[in-house]
């Protein structure tokens, strides 16, 4: 009896799909992120809520997903420090972003914890965004942050803590530049996380202070070693492509360097060779 192994019959496209998140294409808009995703061949895409109105718009989100053949895989809800104006309250924010996500066909939303400021907030934040998720059949899904130094001393900017892995969060957003930030290795924490983990920010970064969401292979977390383990655990989620280009210049730069990604992306969330029946003798 011989045997050989062959690659999946299915096309480029990987069992995990690579979202472009708006963020990515700043300061462009959220309909230019819609475009390059189409033309460099992403699976979707991931909008991030900002005071821009057509990413505050389901209707508008649903057009350009029909218009560019681009599902919307993922919301992130405005509770960044720079979004703390948009939709209101913090638990407004949660509930119009996961029906949001509901109306546009996404299954996850992102948040942030809460900020040490939003104490009532915090307070039954875990069991809050559970009650919401439940209500609107979505995943939300925290995200790691990092710790603020000031003077060179650590301030509580989080509650309970910028570290989701140790809180009672059923499911968890991992960012590799904030990782890199707070001097973490983010293939063993994905590790750790095992099913708890929902979804997936694609960048890099150094342990230099700052958030720099370079490409993948520029900093120094272990980008490929993580995506491979996502492939081997079965991980179910998304893997968006959140990198700064608003530093491009030359004509299309920004799009080599979203290729690229998505390029690093496809590269190591191949699934591994598999037997072929019809070469089995």
């Amino acid at each position: 009896m011989s045997t050989s192994l062959s690659e999946p019959q299915s096309g480029h496209s990987a069992a995990i799909p690579v979202a472009l998140s708006s963020s990515s294409v700043y300061p462009l808009s959220v309909h230019d992120t819609f475009a390059m995703a189409h033309d460099l061949g992403y699976d979707g895409v991931e909008v991030m809520v900002t005071n821009s109105q057509v990413s505050q718009d389901p209707d508008a989100l649903k057009d350009l997903s029909e218009r560019y053949q681009q599902p919307i895989l993922a919301i992130h809800a405005p509770t960044l420090l720079l979004t703390q104006q948009v939709w209101g309250k913090a638990w407004t924010k949660i509930e119009l972003s996961a029906a949001m996500a509901a109306e546009v066909g996404a299954s996850t939303v992102v948040t942030h914890p809460p900020f040490r400021w939003q104490t009532g907030y915090a307070e039954n934040f875990a069991e809050g965004v559970e009650d919401i998720a439940e209500q609107y059949g979505v995943t939300i899904a925290v995200e790691n942050m990092y710790p603020w130094r000031v003077r060179g001393r650590e301030a509580k900017a989080y509650l309970p803590h910028w570290d989701p892995v140790p809180q009672p969060y059923e499911n968890i957003t991992w960012d590799f530049s904030h990782a890199a930030i707070a001097g973490m290795d983010s293939f063993e924490q994905i590790r750790k996380l095992g099913p708890r983990l929902r979804h997936v920010h694609l960048t890099d970064g150094t342990p230099n202070g700052k958030d720099e969401h370079l490409l993948p292979g520029e900093g120094t977390q272990r980008c490929g070693e993580a995506l491979s383990y996502l492939v081997d655990s079965g991980f179910s989620g998304v893997v968006a492509v959140e990198v700064s280009t608003r530093k491009a210049r030359g004509a299309g730069e920004r799009e080599e360097q979203l290729k690229q990604t998505l390029e690093f992306a496809r590269e190591h969330l191949r699934p591994k060779a598999v037997l072929s029946g019809r070469d089995v003798q």
